[in-house]
This record gives structure tokens, C-alpha cells and sequence, in this order.
């Protein structure tokens, strides 16, 4: 009887070391992925499009980045025109929410019988969803009713994919890219470091990557309109794939 009870009593302590393990290693595989040049480059080109969609088809205005949205509301609010610049404070409420979202399901724990373990394929899969929806919306409607989302969407990933490798850098807009590249660049060129060289490459092809998605955005919102948008769908399922992939290929290589 006792042997019996060691024997199930063991049992059970392996099954939470292979759970422990199991967990483990997928958020080492996550954590490879997120902050992968391949990753960074979709998500570039996601952040590229939505900028350039938002403003061709979606009220001229860019949705990314919230500093034209509070320049705007000291500027209506000198005017007299509390009514735009109450507008205007929308979006930044939304760019709040999401990051508070995006921290809070950053805190849960996923069991690992879920569908998807990570935050960062549960908030791919939230933008996924709201941008589809967003493709629905006519412009008929105010343009307030896709630039919110899509501001939303914007913080969501700016809160989640925010290393390169082992660098910060961003998605969705290119400014703090551009200063990191210059000054990556200033130390390959000046002080011959090597590793600046790296750093230099991967910035320049995350802000090539967001000028194509721009590039895509001119050309799909002509042809296709307020759908377009769904090119980002796309890129983002392809996004949220390489999380699947690695981590068949890390199994395929521990099996080796």
C-alpha cells in the first residue's frame, strides 16, 4: 500500500515538472519570438499601413501616435472650440485603456490547456478582431468610430512588442527608431563598433518595413477602400504564426 502511494506520489511530481517545464519553455520560445527582427518587421508594416490608412480614408489623421491628438486640444482649447478638442482627447483615452489592458493581461496566468499561452498572442488576437471589425465600418459613419480602435490597437502593440532583440524601439512610429539608428550609426561609422552595425541594420529595416506598409496603404485604400484595412489582418495572423512556429521548432529540436 505504501509502495503504491510513493509510486502515485511520484507520478504526480513528474507531471508538475513536465507542466513546469513545458510552461517554461514556452515563454522562452515567446519571449525569442517577440522580440524577433522577423516579428518586428510585420508589425512595422502593420504600424506603416494604419498610419497611411487612417489618414487617406479615415479623416486625415494620424492614429499611432497621441502627440498630434494633445497639441490638438491646446490648440481648440485657445480657440474657444471645446466641443474638438473634447474630440480630440477620445483617441488618448483609448491609447490609456489599451495600455491598462494590455498590463492586465500581461499580470494573468494562462493554464497551459488554453488555446494560446502569452500575452503576446492574446493581444495579436485582440487586434486581429478589432481591425476586422474596423472593415466593416463605412465612411459614411463619423471617421471617430475607426480612428478610436485603431488607437487602441495602437497602444496594445506598442505596450506589448517593445524590444528589438535586446533594443527598445517601436511599431508604430518611427521617431524613436530613426533617433536609435542615427545614434547606432554614429558609433559603426565613428568608433568602429561592431555591434552598432547590427544594431543600425535592424533599425534601418524595421523603418523600411513601416515605409512599405505605408507604401501598401496608398495602394490597396484606392483600389479597395475602407477594407483594405484587412491587409493588416493578414500580416498579423502571419504575426501571431511565428509564435507556433518556433516553438514547433524548438520541440523538434530538443527531440534531436
Amino acid at each position: 500500500m505504501n509502495i503504491r502511494m510513493e509510486g502515485d506520489f511520484l507520478i504526480l511530481i513528474t507531471k508538475d515538472m513536465n507542466i513546469i517545464n513545458d510552461n517554461k519553455r514556452k515563454m522562452q520560445v515567446h519571449a525569442k519570438t517577440s522580440e524577433s527582427v522577423r516579428l518586428g518587421v510585420l508589425l512595422a508594416i502593420v504600424g506603416g499601413f494604419l498610419d497611411a490608412y487612417t489618414f487617406i480614408c479615415r479623416g486625415g489623421v494620424f492614429a499611432n501616435a497621441q502627440t498630434g491628438n494633445i497639441v490638438l486640444i491646446g490648440v481648440e482649447a485657445t480657440k474657444g472650440n471645446l466641443e474638438q478638442a473634447f474630440m480630440a482627447f477620445f483617441p488618448i483615452l483609448a491609447f490609456i485603456i489599451g495600455i491598462i489592458v494590455t498590463e492586465k493581461i500581461k499580470d494573468f496566468n494562462f493554464p497551459s490547456s488554453t488555446f494560446v499561452t502569452g500575452s503576446e498572442c492574446i493581444i495579436l488576437i485582440i487586434e486581429i478582431i478589432v481591425l476586422f471589425i474596423i472593415g466593416f465600418i463605412p465612411t459614411t459613419v463619423p471617421h471617430a468610430f475607426a480612428t478610436i480602435p485603431i488607437s487602441f490597437v495602437s497602444s496594445v502593440q506598442i505596450a506589448s512588442f517593445g524590444k528589438l532583440v535586446a533594443s527598445p524601439y517601436s511599431t508604430t512610429m518611427c521617431t524613436g527608431n530613426l533617433r536609435s539608428a542615427t545614434q547606432a550609426a554614429y558609433k559603426a561609422f565613428v568608433k568602429k563598433d561592431n555591434n552598432s552595425t547590427i544594431k543600425t541594420a535592424r533599425y534601418a529595416t524595421v523603418i523600411f518595413s513601416f515605409i512599405v506598409g505605408a507604401c501598401f496603404a496608398g495602394i490597396l485604400t484606392s483600389q479597395v477602400g475602407v477594407k483594405s484595412i484587412w491587409f493588416a489582418v493578414i500580416v498579423l495572423i502571419f504575426s501571431l504564426s511565428l509564435f507556433s512556429i518556433d516553438e514547433y521548432r524548438f520541440k523538434t529540436h530538443e527531440r534531436k
